[in-house]
C-alpha cells in the first residue's frame, strides 16, 4: 500500500514538471484520484519544500523551488547548454529511437520555442531571454520605452510577466499601475530590466487563449462558418489546427466550428472569402460584419 502512495506521489510530481499544465480535473483524471488526495499530495509538496503554484485551475511546481534545486542540480543544463545538446541531437539520424527519446525528454522539460526564437532573431534575443528568466524565477519586471499602438506613446511599464503566446512575439503580463492583464509585443519593448521583485499578484494572472486567427485573449466566443472548397482549402493552409474543427457538410462544404478571442481575425478571413462563406454562427459576430461593412461602404462612397 505504501509504495503504491509513493507512486502515485511521484506520478504527480513528474506531471508538475513537465513543460506543459495541467487543470485539476485532469491531474484527478490521469493519477485516477480525488480532489481530495489530490489536494493533500500537493499540501505535502509544499511541507517538503517544493514551490505548488496554481495559475487559475492549473498546477505546476516551481522549477526555482530550494528543494527543486537540490535535486536537479546535477543534471541541470544552462539554457544555451540545452540549445547545444538540441543541435547535436537534430544533427543526428532522426530514426534512432534513442535520439527521438532524448529529444522528447528534453522538450518536456525545455521550451525550446522560446530558446529558439532568442537564437533564430538576434535583434530580439536579450529581451526574449531576459523574460524567459523573468517568467521561470516568477520575477516582476520593467518595460522600458514600450511603444504602444492604442495611446500612441512611449512609457515605461511595470508588469508580472507569466505567459509567452504563439510564436513568442507577445507576452502577456500583469500591469501594476492599471492592475489589469495586457498582452505586450515584444518588439514594442525598448528593453527589459528584471528586477528584484517576486510577483506579488499571482493570483489575478489570468489564463489567455489563442484562436485560430492568432488573436489572443481572456474570453472566448464561438462562432460556425460554412465553407466552399477554397475557403476551406485556404483555412488548412494558412491554419494548419483548424482540421481538427472541421467537418464535411456535402460533398463541396465544411462546417467550422470553433471559440475565438476577437471577431477581428475571423472577420477579415470572412470579409476576403466572403464569396465562399456563410456565416451560420454567432448574432454577434453577425452584426459585427454589418458594421465593418457598413464602415467600408462609407470608405468607398458607394451608396446602398
Amino acid at each position: 500500500m505504501e509504495l503504491g502512495i509513493f507512486e502515485r506521489q511521484l506520478r504527480l510530481m513528474v506531471l508538475l514538471t513537465q513543460n506543459r499544465e495541467y487543470s485539476l480535473d485532469e491531474l484527478c483524471r490521469k493519477l485516477d484520484m480525488s480532489r481530495r488526495t489530490l489536494y493533500r499530495y500537493l499540501e505535502l509538496f509544499r511541507d517538503i519544500g517544493f514551490e505548488v503554484v496554481k495559475q487559475g485551475n492549473v498546477y505546476r511546481l516551481d522549477k526555482s523551488s530550494p528543494f527543486f534545486k537540490e535535486i536537479t542540480q546535477l543534471v541541470h543544463f544552462t539554457e544555451d547548454e540545452a540549445l547545444t545538446l538540441r543541435h547535436v541531437l537534430d544533427m543526428a539520424s532522426g530514426t534512432d529511437v534513442q535520439v527521438r527519446h532524448l529529444r522528447h525528454k528534453l522538450e518536456r522539460i525545455y521550451d525550446f520555442g522560446i530558446l529558439n526564437a532568442v537564437e533564430t532573431d538576434p535583434g530580439q534575443a536579450e529581451k526574449l531571454q531576459q523574460l524567459y528568466e523573468a517568467v521561470k524565477l516568477h520575477r516582476q519586471v520593467v518595460l522600458h520605452d514600450y511603444s504602444s499602438a492604442h495611446s500612441n506613446r512611449t512609457s515605461n511599464r511595470v508588469v508580472e510577466p507569466y505567459l509567452f503566446l504563439d510564436h513568442h512575439d507577445g507576452v502577456r503580463c500583469y500591469e501594476l499601475q492599471s492592475g489589469q492583464n495586457k498582452t505586450f509585443k515584444v518588439s514594442r519593448i525598448g528593453r527589459v530590466e528584471v528586477l528584484d521583485l517576486l510577483w506579488s499578484h499571482e493570483e489575478q494572472h489570468a489564463r489567455v487563449y489563442t484562436d485560430l486567427f492568432r488573436f489572443s485573449g481572456e474570453e472566448r466566443r464561438r462562432v460556425v462558418l460554412r465553407l466552399g472548397r477554397l475557403a476551406c482549402s485556404l483555412l488548412k493552409e494558412e491554419c494548419p489546427q483548424a482540421i481538427r474543427s472541421l467537418q464535411p457538410d456535402g460533398a463541396d462544404h465544411w462546417l467550422l466550428s470553433t471559440d475565438v478571442c476577437s471577431f477581428q481575425g475571423v472577420g477579415r478571413f470572412v470579409l476576403g472569402l466572403f464569396e465562399d462563406v456563410e456565416v451560420l454562427e454567432s448574432p454577434e459576430f453577425k452584426l459585427f460584419l454589418r458594421e465593418k461593412i457598413k464602415d467600408l461602404t462609407k470608405k468607398t462612397g458607394v451608396v446602398s
